[in-house]
């Protein structure tokens, strides 16, 4: 596996990893492989299938132009980006890199293909830099989903940002592979996962890039939870984790407690749920997980891990939670998709619910067996799952998508561990089930806005006016 789970989960910034972190990635990238800009006198972004449909209310506009003038999703800053395109808009001009100054307005700069497609995947992007002397370097990227980027005709095994080509003592492309060297060595799947990492990086790296994802997380759970008001992008659609979250919080404190009901704890874990994706939707910081789409559910079930399970060693559960729910990730990744506009929302929230699963199982104690089960559940109960955001924004169904894909996670892990790990479907078979199922679903069902809720919506709000 030429991943590092750095690779699955990555800081940014919503509202979207495939149309907005990726997007930016490329932008930047195409730059700085161009050279020396000094004999720059323009630049062009094209934009081709899903990215043109649904690119407005993912911003990829506005990732395109960041990335173009240097910007990183790590390293935005969220309560700037508005001044600072706002800005370049009313010049007319862009500082490429944030060091050549050319001429550049969204409206002639950036095209919108929205009735053609690349032929390497239907997030495509073709850039174009002309020179002084007439000449131009263009070049055409793909945003792949979770915030992973290739050039035309590039091997995706290329993605790998922490040493992908350092030997690993512990080498899978499946689930069996995984299962059988633990089955050899007696060590735990969060075990080998973390000798893989250690072929990479020294244990003190791994440890702190680790709880710095967390506590990006975290935070922004905790942002989510406190901050109301109305999402951007025209639906008008309200944040309520925040306004539930004070009910919920208010109730706990009160003295007549006669309408708790058991499943209260479970509600909370939504609200943290629903709370980092109105974060991810207004464009706050994020932790890919392993899309911005779907990541709300594993910061929710860490979360649930850390508060209610009552771990003896929180820190190594998070650490171990981490690690397997990564090597999950991979596995799907490789096997089939982590992209909405590839093969649906099962690869979104599906995948993350099974990465959260599995994660869990692992923190709590489970065997090898349990912790696949737990991730074949996952995805199993998502399979055929539609991406059909309305208007475009990752707000409906998106957000309510997270806090349930959570809840469906931890009873993942309930079964897994109350089982002894034997079961009828693999998860490579469930994997490679969801690559089939989504290379069959209608185009318009995968991140275009052209069909489902998308389109239903759309025509009950035209037709009541």
């Amino acid at each position: 596996m030429d991943m590092s789970v750095f690779d699955l989960f990555k800081i940014g910034i919503g509202p979207s990893s495939s149309h907005t972190v990726g997007p930016m990635v490329a932008a930047r990238r195409f730059l700085v492989e161009c050279g020396p800009l000094d004999n720059a006198v323009g630049v062009e972004a094209a934009l081709y299938g899903s990215l043109a449909l649904t690119g407005v209310g993912h911003a990829t506009d506005k990732a395109v132009i960041l990335g173009l003038m240097g910007e990183t999703p790590q390293g935005v800053d969220p309560d700037a980006v508005d001044d600072k395109l706002a800005e370049a808009e009313l010049d007319g001009v862009i500082k490429l890199l944030g060091t050549k100054e050319v001429p550049f307005t969204a409206k002639t700069n950036l095209v919108w293909n929205k009735s053609s497609s690349l032929p390497e995947h239907p997030n495509g992007m073709r850039f174009t830099l002309k020179l002084a002397d007439g000449s131009a370097i263009e070049r055409v990227f793909y945003s792949v989903g979770g915030g992973f980027i290739h050039a035309a005709g590039e091997s995706q095994a290329r993605q790998s940002s922490s040493g992908g080509d350092a030997p690993i003592p512990f080498p899978f492309d499946t689930m069996d592979q995984l299962l059988a060297h633990g089955k050899a060595t007696g060590k735990t799947i969060p075990q080998m996962l973390r000798a893989n990492e250690l072929a990479r990086m020294p244990e003190a790296e791994l440890d702190a890039g680790l709880d710095k994802i967390w506590n990006v997380m975290r935070a922004c759970i905790a942002h989510g939870l406190i901050t109301g008001g109305q999402l951007p992008g025209g639906l008008n659609v309200k944040r309520r984790a925040a306004n539930l979250w004070k009910q919920a919080q208010d109730a706990l404190a009160s003295d007549n407690r006669a309408n708790d009901l058991p499943h209260d704890a479970l509600h909370q874990v939504s609200l943290y749920a629903m709370a980092v994706n109105e974060e991810n939707a207004a464009g706050g910081r994020v932790v890919t997980a392993p899309t911005n789409g779907a990541a709300g559910i594993i910061p929710a079930v860490l979360r649930y891990y850390a508060e209610d399970c009552r771990p003896s060693d929180p820190v190594r559960g998070v650490r171990d939670f981490m690690l397997t729910a990564a090597g999950i990730g991979m596995l799907c990744k490789k096997n089939a998709s982590i992209s909405g506009a590839e093969i649906g929302c099962q690869g979104e929230v599906g995948v993350a619910c099974a990465m959260a699963a599995a994660g869990l199982v692992a923190a709590l104690g489970g065997s090898n067996e349990q912790i696949e089960n737990a991730a074949e559940i996952g995805i199993e109960h998502h399979l055929g799952m539609t991406c059909d955001p309305i208007g475009g924004l990752v707000q409906i169904p998106c957000i309510e998508r997270n806090g349930m894909g959570a809840i469906k996670a931890i009873t993942a892990a309930s079964l897994a561990l109350k089982g002894d790990g034997t079961h009828f479907v693999s998860l490579d078979d469930v994997i490679e089930t969801m690559r089939q199922t989504g290379a069959d679903m209608q185009d318009k069902y995968k991140e275009t806005s052209l069909g489902g809720l998308a389109i239903h919506v759309v025509t009950v709000n035209h037709a009541a006016c």
